[in-house]
């Protein structure tokens, strides 16, 4: 598991069009990771760089401001995610030992979908070697689901469904704190399942 992950690029002063990812003006992209020395590499790199390409966009960058994640001391969270939340399951073994051919990915609402992302932040939790007693207690919204291509080796390439959610989870507030700073579900790596700051 690779312990980061980011949102898109967002433009809030840019004219929504139909179909079109609006990028126009100024901009603000967010990285995160539950882990300091990952965080100061990415803030040292960044202050040292003046144009980031993002595929075929160049953005200059005009400053790198550190974010505080919340305490989240009452043991409970409501994340809401700006990006897909891709999640997959996995296919049972026949009586040979093999898995079958095929990608199973569960969307919001689907069934096993929840099981699949508890897991998944039990297992982020465990990485860092926090308390990986984790809930997920509710899905409160869940938007249309959408697929994207992503590249290369972090995200493991090809198309991806997900769709944005709001979720409760309750648990300890430093492994709540990390899954704040890492993102939902899968590929995070590849920018799915980034959590608003």
């Amino acid at each position: 598991m690779a312990p980061f992950g980011y949102g898109a690029p967002t433009f809030r002063a840019a004219r929504r069009r139909r179909g079109v990812y609006a990028a126009d003006g100024p901009g603000v992209v967010e990285l995160g990771s539950p882990l300091a020395a990952v965080v100061e590499g990415w803030a040292a790199g960044l202050r040292e760089t003046p144009v980031l390409a993002w595929g075929a966009t160049a953005f200059i960058v005009d400053r790198v401001v550190p974010v505080e994640t919340p305490s989240f001391n009452s043991g409970r969270a409501v994340f809401r995610t700006s990006t897909p939340v891709v999640t997959k399951a996995t296919l049972e073994r026949d009586a040979q030992g093999q898995r079958p051919e095929g990608t199973v990915w569960r969307l919001p609402g689907e069934p096993e979908w929840d099981v699949y992302v508890q897991n998944n932040l039990r297992r982020k939790a465990e990485t860092l070697g926090l308390d990986a007693e984790v809930t997920l207690e509710r899905v409160g919204w869940t938007g249309p689901k959408r697929s994207f291509a992503v590249a290369g080796a972090a995200g493991g390439g090809g198309k991806k469904p997900g769709a944005c959610v709001e979720v409760t989870v309750s648990g300890p507030p430093q492994t709540l704190s990390a899954i704040a700073d890492w993102g939902i579900g899968q590929a995070n790596a590849a920018g799915m399942g980034w959590i608003d700051a």
